[in-house]
């Protein structure tokens, strides 16, 4: 099975199989924001049960992966009713994203490789941070390990080239940057992305429970309280600061 839909606008869908318990939904266009837009709706669309109870959305950056329990349906009926979705259906409405302020330190232990990204970007240390605090980096989608926040990226002039041999173990609330993104790692784990800053703020949540998280104003059964559409602000810090807020829980706060 694969199927392509031209949706006559900018963007197009094309479907095909996954295994036999998902289907791939990618979304081709020539405007990134709006395919990465398109995607988002679909996957939200999708979980909200309307379908089928079974069927799990997982969107990335220009694809959906539809999971589905192979028992109860199967991908031809999930790709029929993808095929009858309105691509252009909510666009132009707010995605209800927050900011997430999340404070750094920067360099030296923390960020093994700020000076060596300020090399490539031929820029002294401190402009490099400012251009990394100078905007607010929008969460693209949540990768692996444990929904790492996939990033846009700083303004820098040059993309990042990741490094020629990965590290085995970045540790927890490694912030770091490759290509044209930036991404924070919630847990320990290898990665090849150049790693110029550190969080103290705890940020996979262990202890969670049913319900809502009043301070956070989302479901409290999520592991991290970020979403895509949310936006990350990095604050630089000092290393007394550092040692003071290590541990502190991660906070979610909506605009306005």
């Amino acid at each position: 099975m694969r199927d392509t839909r031209d949706t006559g606008t900018a963007t197009a869908v094309a479907i095909s199989p996954c295994g036999d318990s998902a289907v791939r939904v990618t979304v081709d266009g020539t405007d990134t924001d709006r395919v990465w837009t398109a995607v988002h709706r679909l996957a939200g669309w999708l979980n909200q049960g309307l379908i089928h109870p079974t069927v799990t959305a997982v969107p990335t950056y220009d694809a959906v992966l539809v999971e589905f329990d192979p028992y109860c349906t199967t991908g031809e009926v999930i790709a029929s009713h993808i095929r009858a979705w309105d691509t252009t259906a909510g666009e132009g409405e707010e995605t209800g994203g927050g900011v997430i302020d999340v404070p750094v330190l920067f360099g030296g232990e923390a960020g093994p490789d700020l000076e060596w990204v300020a090399d490539v970007v031929g820029k002294p240390v401190p402009k490099v941070i400012d251009l990394v605090c100078a905007k607010e980096h929008l969460i693209r989608c949540l990768g692996g390990p444990a929904a790492s926040a996939m990033m846009d990226g700083p303004d820098f002039e040059v993309p990042i080239p990741r490094l020629a041999t990965p590290r085995l173990r970045v540790p927890p609330g490694a912030v770091s940057v490759a290509g044209r993104q930036s991404v924070i790692g919630p847990v320990a784990a290898p990665s090849g992305w150049r790693q110029i800053g550190r969080t103290p703020l705890d940020i996979l949540r262990t202890d969670v429970d049913t319900g809502t998280d009043a301070d956070s104003g989302t479901d409290a059964d999520t592991v991290v309280l970020y979403r895509p559409g949310d936006r990350v602000r990095f604050l630089p810090i000092d290393e007394a600061t550092y040692i003071d807020l290590l541990g502190t829980p991660m906070r979610y706060r909506h605009d306005g």
